[in-house]
């Protein structure tokens, strides 16, 4: 591919990034055949389908800048890179990649399909495909074929906004970032003690007070309904779905602070800008607390064309086991009436989930067996299991003791601990058929800007998405590490600063 010079020396032909090197790993790989090259002759074909043409732009807008071509999307003629939507094995979120010397075909029966294609054919170019200005390229597609579907449904990363309140953009940007490792949830932390992060407008104090704060005492912030169907939009455009979480009875000091009627006493406390838990409850012998539930469910679920709508549930410690039980009895219904899924933390099943219910654990591997063994009866009984193990993929907990960002009450969580785990056998006494998949959560007590997002995010997100995404017999460590520091290059041109873990085989700067 190099051009020889005359008396120099012949530069080396360019190679292309191997089938294999994809993270999340593809359920099969079969290299083979001559590569396909990119060129100002290329174009993009697409279906008739309005969804076909829309992620054909979205990959020529990736491709465009760095390329300096102009790949045009179109519906007619041959070669090329095409997207394509068809009958096949493929299930909801699966694909096939072929390439040869005449073209790269992406093959799927779904939209998010083909959405997941486009993910791997961005891996399989050189990194500077990622950089917003022209590169000399050659730009390569290794020859043969990917075959590819998800292990798990739900593939998550949560994100706080609570603790620090983050712009639609920075929300948009970690989206992206999401979408290149083919995560399909994003769960939105929207209330907590420290900050109510949406505008509801029965109860308008709720975001005006209630986001006015955030730890440390800055000015926090809430999203408008406008700012909120924006980021549904944007996420919906990236194949990610939002759950959005009203964390209740506990963490609920913003709500108790703007409105005085919902506290037993009728007293409401000043905002909170701490990081302690476990010390605010709304009262669950007041009809008004039903009400206000109520209304804030509904105006959410209208918001929300996704099927799930979190209510935490998670250390509600003022609040008695008794009236924890009788609270979640009457709030899983009114999220029924709204047309959605409950989801809350592994501490819903202490009290009844409701049919079809979703139960994110979040213990660690040394949580008492009993409160395991509660949360697999409640599995065996068909509550959904989403797996979030705070000692392996809680992505704010520091890497190592002196890693800047992050807390360490679960334990320290170096790159390996975070992928070294299988979650089919994760929980004892949990049927495999219960489980749903994984979710990474990002909270925020330290972190306040997309920086320190990246920073925690990579390189662990990758992983989870691994776990979530390939079949079980793909996880290696040792194989995995080398597709992982393959990847450095790509967070470098895209501008994310990662954690150089001293685990992976870095290339040299």
């Amino acid at each position: 591919m190099g051009v020889c010079v005359t008396g120099a020396a012949p530069a080396p032909a360019a190679s292309s990034t191997p089938l294999d090197r994809v993270v999340p790993a593809p359920a099969s790989v079969a290299p083979g055949g001559s590569p396909y090259k990119i060129t100002r002759g290329t174009r993009i074909r697409v279906d008739d389908s309005r969804e076909s043409r829309r992620i054909g732009e979205y990959l020529a807008s990736v491709l465009r800048p760095s390329t300096g071509y102009s790949l045009p999307v179109t519906a007619q003629g041959g070669g090329g890179i095409r997207l394509r939507l068809a009958k096949g094995s493929f299930g909801a979120e699966g694909y096939r990649l072929d390439s040869d010397r005449g073209g790269v075909t992406i093959t799927a029966a779904a939209p998010a399909g083909l959405f997941h294609g486009v993910q791997t054919l961005r891996q399989l170019l050189p990194a500077a495909v990622e950089k917003d200005s022209v590169q000399p390229g050659p730009w390569l597609v290794a020859g043969g074929t990917i075959q590819d579907t998800p292990r798990y449904g739900w593939r998550g990363a949560m994100l706080d906004v609570s603790r620090h309140f983050f712009t639609v953009d920075q929300v948009k940007r970690y989206i992206d970032q999401l979408a290149l490792y083919k995560i399909n949830k994003l769960h939105l932390h929207l209330s907590d003690d420290q900050g109510w992060r949406i505008a509801i407008d029965s109860w308008p104090r709720l975001a005006t007070y209630g986001g006015s704060t955030q730890v440390g005492g800055g000015p926090g912030g809430h999203y408008t309904k406008a700012d909120y169907k924006e980021i549904v939009r944007y996420a919906s455009s990236r194949y990610l779905e939002v759950v959005p979480e009203i964390d209740m009875p506990g963490h609920t000091n913003a709500a108790l602070a703007s409105y005085a009627e919902l506290n037993c006493d009728g007293v409401a406390p000043p905002l909170y800008t701490g990081t302690e838990v476990g010390f605010s409850s709304l009262c669950v012998g007041k009809d008004i607390t039903y009400d206000f539930v109520d209304d804030v469910i509904r105006e959410l679920a209208a918001l929300t064309p996704g099927k799930y709508l979190h209510i935490g549930g998670d250390e509600a410690h003022s609040t008695s086991h008794e009236d924890y039980v009788k609270f979640m009895d009457r709030v899983q219904p009114l999220v029924a009436k709204y047309g959605k899924t409950v989801v809350g933390w592994h501490q819903l099943t202490g009290a009844t989930p409701s049919r079809g219910a979703v139960a994110q654990y979040w213990g660690l591997d040394g949580t008492s067996a009993e409160e395991k063994a509660q949360v697999a009866k409640a599995a065996q009984n068909g509550t959904g299991i989403v797996l979030s193990p705070a000692d392996r993929i809680y992505l704010d907990m520091k890497y190592t003791a002196d890693t800047p960002l992050g807390l360490d009450w679960a334990g320290l969580v170096e790159v390996k601990r975070s992928y070294d785990w299988d979650p089919g056998t994760y929980l004892p006494g949990a049927p495999a058929s219960a489980i749903r998949g994984v979710e990474a959560p990002m909270w925020t007590e330290t972190l306040t800007k997309s920086a320190d997002l990246e920073y925690m995010a990579f390189p662990r997100l990758p992983g989870v998405a691994e776990l979530g995404w390939s079949p079980a017999s793909t996880h290696d460590w040792d194989a995995y590490k080398g597709r992982l520091a393959a990847q450095a290059e790509r967070w470098e041109a895209l501008g994310i600063g990662f954690y150089r873990s001293p685990q992976v085989p870095w290339p040299s700067a």
